[in-house]
């Protein structure tokens, strides 16, 4: 009965060993994509998050105006900075937060959108800057699609997905086996020597960032251009479909309808649809529109734009905190409203995403939320770094450094499961990892 018992322990320790191998080759190989990514997502993401600080910093200079003599009518506001650009069309108007605020009008000309600061009281151009040149919207453009279109959007989205993969597989070999105490699983032992100094750094950054991590890598795959696509899929058969979503995908407009369009007739050689005709506005309309988005409580920033094609307006919100946002259509000769759509009323998906979004830009709850999403940003950069100084550490110098492969542990139906799930929520993951399986058959041991 002895040796019986003998050899089911070495069975069952045996199949452990195995599958923590098996745990951290793939622990291994996603970090090894993904830490490179991660390094760079947390610090262009700690940057957007501070949007609203950086802006009021850079526009400063536009935000404390003498205030001198009588205020110009809004269209002669308008008048002003379309003389800055001959040629140019208005495109919307901001509402000034405050009597000393120069007036944000944005005008387009040749498919170019400026910004022009406009001196109410002076009637002055300030200045002017093409809106793609913001920084804010360099910074969101280095963060969601590297500045390489849909295929950076397509490398951005791979390496989150597998960053949710390597966090998952972390949690694992974090998972104390018969340690006692909790340093080196709450708390670093930072005295102990360098070895460990470097361990329990990764491994206790992991443990702590890990969910929340996971969390905002899910609210950021709504800008990516397949998840995104994906989603309006998702939308569609689900009957969820409650007009364009308000935000970008892959950096473009969410509304596609229009862009394909123009785009297959671009590789087709066909000449492309007219543009929409100019709106049907009037003398007087956008100094009522104005006005009466003065006695409407919108957060700011509240921007005025006439409707394509009719003789109506829209005034709405455009709140970096999603659940503040309204929008209203209003007629341009009487100042009536005909619609008012609240983020309430909003199907339940896009209300999701909405949440999701405004807490991934740290705007859900204020300055709290920014500091912490400053501070999981940080610990995901600590995880990139100490990962990559553990594995230059243990590497043999001429080679990769990556775990032996043993003997293959069984995968139950538990765990199989759970992949099928993660690959249909995350299309682009489920792919790559048929291939990474398919090269990891054919790589030998």
């Amino acid at each position: 009965m002895e040796t019986v018992k003998v050899k089911v322990k070495v069975k069952v320790k045996g199949q452990g060993i195995s599958w923590y191998n098996a745990v951290w080759r793939w622990h291994f190989y996603a970090g090894l994509f993904c830490l490179p990514f991660i390094l760079w997502l947390s610090v262009t993401g700690t940057i957007y998050l501070w949007k609203p600080q950086i802006e009021a910093w850079q526009e400063r200079g536009y935000d404390n105006l003498p205030v001198t003599g009588a205020r110009a009518t809004p269209e002669a506001i308008v008048a002003t900075a379309l003389a800055a650009r001959p040629g140019a069309r208005f495109g919307k108007y901001e509402r000034p937060e405050t009597p000393t605020q120069a007036v944000r009008v944005l005008i387009a000309k040749d498919g170019v959108e400026t910004r022009v600061y406009v001196d109410p009281y002076r009637g002055q151009v300030l200045g002017s800057v093409r809106e793609d040149a913001r920084l804010m919207k360099t910074i969101s453009a280095l963060h969601g699609t590297l500045l390489a279109g849909k295929v950076g959007s397509w490398i951005v989205e791979i390496a989150a997905c597998w960053t949710i993969t390597m966090l998952l597989t972390g949690l694992y070999l974090w998972w104390p086996r018969g340690r006692k105490g909790l340093a080196g699983v709450l708390y670093p032992r930072w005295r102990s020597g360098r070895r460990l100094f470097w361990r329990d750094t990764h491994a206790v950054a992991g443990i702590w960032v890990s969910l929340v991590a996971i969390f905002l890598i899910a609210t950021g795959l709504p800008w990516a251009n397949a998840w995104g696509s994906y989603l309006a899929a998702v939308r569609t058969a689900t009957g969820t479909t409650d007009g364009p979503v308000d935000w970008m995908i892959a950096g473009k407009p969410a509304d596609k309808s229009r862009a394909k369009i123009d785009e297959h007739a671009e590789h087709r050689g066909m000449t492309m649809a007219p543009p929409p005709p100019v709106p049907a506005t009037h003398p007087g309309d956008l100094n009522r529109m104005v006005a009466a988005a003065e006695h409407l409580p919108l957060a700011a920033p509240v921007l005025i734009a006439p409707k394509p094609g009719t003789a109506n307006w829209t005034i709405g919100s455009e709140s970096a905190n999603r659940p503040e946002r309204t929008r209203l259509t209003l007629d341009g000769a009487t100042g009536q409203i005909l619609d008012r759509r609240d983020f309430a009323q909003r199907q339940w998906i896009d209300r999701a995403v909405g949440y999701g979004i405004a807490i991934h830009e740290g705007a859900f709850f204020g300055l709290a939320n920014q500091i912490l999403g400053t501070l999981v940003t940080t610990l995901l950069a600590t995880l990139a770094i100490s990962g990559t100084v553990l594995w230059w550490r243990r590497r043999k110098p001429g080679t990769l450094g990556a775990p032996i492969r043993l003997t293959r542990p069984r995968y139950g139906p538990l765990l199989i499961a759970g992949i099928a799930t993660l690959g249909v929520a995350m299309p682009l993951f489920g792919a790559t990892l048929v291939a990474v399986l398919a090269l990891d058959r054919l790589v030998p041991r």
